[in-house]
């Protein structure tokens, strides 16, 4: 109760100040003129410091009137710090348009990210989706040695997974629903229209949403925030891809109260550094706004970034031993050219609505629409075609082909010694002879092995495990400047998601059809509906089914400054629901495949608490605490969805409690920030899928399976300290 009384008298007290002078101004960028928020504006000596709105407007009051001089600190990251002497000798003082320089470091850093955004390509469970968030947003030189440097080695800021990072897009979130992680490569390429970034690092407070462990990242795309002018951009890198070209342009201001932008971008590489590797990317963004009054905006966004990437193979030490670490076992050549079984295919379109409303001078309302869809694919060499034959009356299968892997464990020298008592050295000679003299794909077998196969049907085919999402976002965000001193945000965000999922012939190698059947499973027909159909080029196969959810959520904020004191208050509530719909009979599971599962439903809801006590104008203590509960992702409620509607046993919510502590001090050249945190994820469900190979004591006659692994009740903690120390030596070092 004692709290509360706190927090209602802290609120409802109103501050009231007269006749003191005002310092207004307007921040702008040095080469494109767009107006930047979050620029931090504080009066050296004093505890006085705010930050400029969407607008980069500022107001700032300034309490002692016995000085007739005062310094204004000027700061926002990835932007030069500015001093700026202010004669007082008038009560109102404009400063008109302010104009900063980016930080010579963060231009180097954002061609960094040229290979950094697209990082998450190059693995099935990436963890550098945050990183461009990162490296844009801060100038906190131990967050940008995390986000860059430490990344190579596959470090983790705080030891968190890009899951637990919420990224977001003109306040509409973008994170996947079904592992929780933003796709970059969905905006990849498009760096000149994603500058205007805003991150709040772990939980610390934020505009648009309630956040999460890993921090909170917002990218403002607007076409009246982009000067006139255009820009061309070549740039080189010898990582995913080779080349990038860019050209963006603005239009400023035309017409009756129109805004237009675009940009357009190519990567490209025959390889990339691993072996075998093809890129392909193109990038295109528009946007259109038009100035409806001074107080309404009507901003459209479009963004369309198809990409086809070569994947690369993780190897064995021993591999890697032999065949130096670009080898890529993936490739092979066809026809004198390059081909890598292994593509990933990323074509998902985004559309944005957003309204920008001023009810009154001191209550803004933003309303946003989202649309997303299209698909994700990744190929693979399927090696279990068959052929139905009547066998003395009965029905057997023959045909299925061997794995064509060249590093598959039966194929390397290690292979052939695992016996102390029974060691092969001239076959393990000759594998490794193999391995080293070639090693690669050999495509040409594969055709053959279709064409002189004494069965009917393809025993090697070129197969997709395909993704396509339809996905609805609504979102309203309510911001209310109770005063000077007070600030309430308020938002309400409705999100629906159909997702179709399913296996795809691509390439059936010359063949005429493929089998429909499961050669791991003891019940080998995959849908009882057309069992032992032929399937051509196109069509789906092996598995087939949707998962549906729909999401509504409620999020506020108070935070209120003084002059040696900030708080703030968030809290959050929500619901999301999920279900599966099979649309084939899987053989394993006749009873549990076909049709809609049970519909689980999770509840969200949560704190989060903040202050910052300031001892002078150049140190201050921050402290943040929060509890929340998060529902689980959709890869990690159902048990097998490929084959059956199995929810995980007990399935719920997560707990999450996370605190972190801050002391920072700065100088005009000095900074330094010392930051403990910790963080525990309580009651967390992991569902893994792998092949297995000598499986035994189930009962089963086929020593093969993929397994699903469940891990439930899983407790989770980090803790840590971090340190970061930045010394301006010269205007360059």
């Amino acid at each position: 109760m004692k709290i509360l009384i706190f927090w209602v008298c802290l609120f409802g007290y109103q501050f009231n100040y007269a006749q003191n002078p005002v310092i207004t101004g307007r921040f702008v960028d040095a080469i494109t003129n767009v107006p930047l928020p979050q620029v931090k504006i504080a009066i050296e000596g004093s505890f006085i410091e705010t930050f400029s709105d969407a607008e980069g407007v500022f107001s700032l009051a300034v309490e002692d009137t016995s000085k007739l001089e005062l310094i204004l600190s000027i700061s926002r990251p990835t932007y030069l710090s500015k001093r700026l002497p202010v004669q007082l000798n008038r009560e109102q003082f404009d400063l008109g348009d302010l104009a900063l320089k980016l930080d010579p470091f963060y231009e180097r850093s954002l061609q960094n990210t040229i290979s950094l955004s697209d990082a998450e390509l190059l693995s099935e469970e990436a963890d550098f989706d945050n990183i461009s968030g990162i490296l844009q947003s801060v100038r906190d030189p131990y967050l940008t040695a995390a986000a860059f440097d430490f990344s190579q080695t596959f470090y983790r800021v705080r030891g968190l997974g890009a899951e637990q990072a919420k990224l977001l897009i003109n306040g509409v979130e973008m994170n996947k629903f079904y592992d929780g992680r933003p796709q970059w490569s969905n905006w990849g390429g498009l760096n000149d229209v994603q500058r205007n970034q805003v991150f709040s690092i772990g939980i610390s407070p934020n505009e648009v949403a309630f956040g999460n462990l890993g921090g909170t990242t917002n990218i403002i795309i607007r076409a009246s925030k982009y000067q006139q002018g255009g820009r061309i951009t070549f740039s080189g890198s010898n990582r995913s891809y080779s080349g990038r070209a860019m050209a963006t342009y603005a239009s400023g201001e035309v017409g009756d109260g129109w805004f237009y932008a675009f940009s357009i971008g190519r990567r490209y590489a025959e390889e990339g550094y691993m072996e075998g590797t093809p890129f392909s990317g193109n990038s295109v963004f528009v946007s259109v706004e038009k100035k409806l009054n001074q107080d309404h905006f009507l901003n459209f966004s479009a963004i369309y970034t198809p990409t086809v990437r070569g994947r690369s193979a993780p190897v064995t030490e021993e591999v890697l031993e032999l065949k130096g670490a670009t080898y890529n076992p993936y490739w092979g050549f066809q026809n004198g050219e390059i081909r890598n079984s292994r593509m990933k295919e990323v074509k998902e379109p985004i559309l944005l609505l957003n309204h920008f409303c001023k009810l009154k001078e001191n209550l803004d309302l933003n309303t946003n629409l989202s649309y997303q869809f299209g698909e994700i694919s990744n190929s693979r060499i399927d090696y279990g075609g068959t052929s139905q034959i009547n066998f003395e009356g009965q029905q057997a299968f023959f045909g299925q082909g061997g794995n064509p892997d060249p590093v598959y464990y039966q194929k390397l020298p290690s292979y052939f010694l695992r016996f102390d008592n029974n060691q092969d050295f001239e076959r393990a000679f000759r594998a490794r002879l193999d391995l080293v003299e070639n090693g690669q794909l050999d495509w040409n077998q594969l055709f053959d092995a279709n064409r002189t196969s004494n069965y009917t049907n393809a025993t090697y085919v070129v197969a997709e495990d395909v993704n396509s999402d339809q996905r609805l976002d609504v979102n309203s965000i309510l911001t209310w400047f109770q005063s000077d001193h007070l600030k309430i945000t308020g938002s309400m965000k409705y999100s629906k998601l159909k997702s179709e999922n399913f296996g795809r012939i691509k390439d059936l190698l010359g063949a005429e059809g493929f089998l429909d059947i499961d050669v791991f499973s003891e019940n080998a027909q995959t849908n009882l509906i057309a069992p032992n159909r032929i399937v051509s080029e196109g069509e789906r196969y092996k598995y087939d089914y949707n998962i549906t959810s729909d999401d509504l959520k409620a999020y506020s904020q108070i935070q209120f400054s003084r002059n040696k004191m900030e708080l703030s208050l968030a809290g959050k509530v929500g619901s999301i629901a999920y279900v599966r719909t099979g649309n084939f009979q899987n053989g394993s599971y006749p009873e549990n495949s076909f049709g809609s599962s049970e519909e689980t439903n999770f509840l969200e809801y949560g704190l989060r608490a903040g202050a910052i006590y300031k001892f002078s104008g150049r140190q201050n203590l921050e402290i943040n605490l929060a509890s929340f509960k998060n529902a689980p992702t959709a890869k990690n409620i159902f048990v097998n969805p490929r084959q059956n509607n199995e929810i995980v046993p007990g399935i719920a919510e997560e707990l999450l409690i996370s605190g972190d502590l801050t002391y920072r001090y700065r100088t005009q050249k000095f900074s330094s920030r010392f930051t403990a945190f910790f963080s525990e994820i309580r009651n967390a469900t992991e569902v893994s899928y792998y092949y297995t190979d000598g499986l035994s004591g189930l009962g089963r006659e086929n020593n093969t399976a993929f397994v699903q692994e469940i891990l439930t009740d899983l407790d989770k903690r980090f803790l840590g300290i971090e340190v970061g120390l930045d010394y301006q030596v010269t205007s360059t070092i």
